[in-house]
């Protein structure tokens, strides 16, 4: 009865089309171990997931990866999600996407474009996503997007080696014509996580950073939307676990496995039922794997009486998890955890080791 009181209709849908992409970028949310390319759902598996998450309740899908591009199929699976009644949008590293495919998408009905840009300066940019001419690229997609009539949203992950150009990154998207622009802080899971002492801001930068996003919004109040996701280990509260485990959203991996969250699989002994076996209104239901940390009844103390346990739902699970070894743990991003120091000091370790690529 819990559970089932707790549980919500899911809004979004993040459908990982592939994990194949042509960058390599250092703080990659994908998995260490990738999935296959003949492991990936067909194209009439992702039609039929995407009319039952209309069915479920679900607003919106994410049509996501690696780079959606890489699969040929991707302008039918987006039509079929629009056939749905999906709010499609297309979350892309703007390479792979030619200007055909572009258009092909704006006929199927496509929504809306997130492009990702590593830095405001094209070397830099390239760099990190260690693919040169992937910034020239990017702007080439973005201009035929704005060309279409396509909403555009520029995303800009953001860490030691470009958190002080957030003015010029703004000043990009405002130049591509973007009508949103989002300043992510990298998230240490997957290949950020292997990645952390090198992509670790520090308390002065993110302090700055804070400053700037303000700053810029008041200024460009009107013109462009500035969302900004926060460091989590340099923050006072964790953020909440994707809304809350089990509670909005729902995430499909390129073999059909569904995850409440992009970094569930970081948490062993985990059960995920696969869209291959079961409809995706059953998983949300009754998957174990949902059903884990539903609500907040299984943490522990100091969330059980904190007046924020339904706001943050005890923090990131998978972040809980990977610092203590306990996925029911309080978040270690909360300065009330017991485990609050192994966040301090690891945002206070900054090396100038070369990354680890993601290929």
């Amino acid at each position: 009865m819990a559970q089932a009181r707790n549980r919500t209709k899911p809004l979004g849908l993040l459908a990982e089309l592939t994990h194949r992409c042509p960058l390599g970028c250092p703080y990659c949310s994908n998995p260490l171990t990738l999935e296959r390319r003949e492991d990936e759902l067909d194209t009439a598996t992702w039609a039929r997931v995407c009319l039952e998450a209309a069915e479920l309740g679900v607003l919106q899908v994410h049509l996501s990866g690696g780079e959606p591009g890489s699969r040929r199929d991707l302008v039918e699976i987006a039509a079929s999600a629009r056939r749905a009644g999906l709010y499609t949008n297309l979350i892309t590293s703007g390479v792979g996407i030619t200007a055909r495919t572009m258009r092909d998408l704006w006929e199927a009905g496509l929504d809306h474009v997130q492009l990702s840009i590593q830095d405001s300066d094209a070397v830099s940019a390239d760099h990190i996503a260690g693919y040169k001419g992937a910034f020239q690229r990017k702007h080439a997609l973005a201009t035929e997007a704005v060309r279409l009539g396509l909403m555009l949203t520029i995303n800009f992950v953001v860490h030691r080696a470009n958190v002080d150009r957030i003015i010029e990154m703004v000043d990009l998207a405002l130049a591509l014509k973007a009508s949103r622009i989002e300043i992510a802080h990298v998230q240490y899971y997957g290949w950020a996580l292997k990645n952390r002492s090198a992509l670790m801001p520090t308390r002065e930068q993110v302090d700055r950073a804070v400053t700037s996003v303000e700053d810029l919004r008041r200024k460009h109040q009107g013109r462009i939307v500035i969302d900004a996701v926060l460091p989590d280990y340099h923050a006072r509260f964790p953020k909440p676990c994707v809304g809350g485990w089990g509670r909005r959203s729902l995430n499909v991996t390129p073999s059909g496995k569904v995850l409440p969250c992009h970094a569930a699989e970081s948490i062993p002994d985990l059960e995920f039922w696969n869209v291959r076996d079961r409809s995706l209104a059953d998983i949300w239901a009754s998957s174990p794997a949902f059903n884990a940390f539903r609500g907040t009844a299984y943490l522990p103390e100091p969330c059980t009486s904190c007046e924020r346990r339904e706001i943050d739902f005890g923090g990131c699970r998978c972040q809980a998890f990977l610092l203590t070894g306990d996925g029911r743990a309080t978040d270690p991003v909360c300065h009330l955890s017991p485990d609050h120091d192994l966040v301090a000091k690891a945002a206070e370790i900054h090396t100038d080791a070369p990354y680890h690529y993601r290929r």
